[in-house]
């Protein structure tokens, strides 16, 4: 599996979009989960144990050992 997807031991890791787990790590920002699973979209929304984070503050905002992650890709149409 490539590394940052797939199952990971229970404790020391954070769960995105309730499909992946990656390994926590000291520091763990929502734009570093953004990059390990390659999330590329220009519009994502992003919350933490169900709070939206600010795009804003992607860089600042640490992610804790277990937290919950989800990243919703927003699609425009018509």
């Amino acid at each position: 599996m490539p590394e940052g997807r797939g199952r990971v031991r229970d404790s020391e890791m954070i769960r995105v979009n309730n499909k992946f787990d990656v390994e926590w790590q000291e520091g763990t920002t929502v734009n570093s989960i953004l990059k390990i699973l390659k999330f590329t979209f220009p519009m994502v929304v992003v919350s933490v144990n169900g709070k939206i984070v600010p795009r804003s503050e992607y860089g600042t905002t640490r992610i804790g050992d277990n937290d919950a992650v989800k990243v919703i890709h927003l699609v425009a149409g018509g």
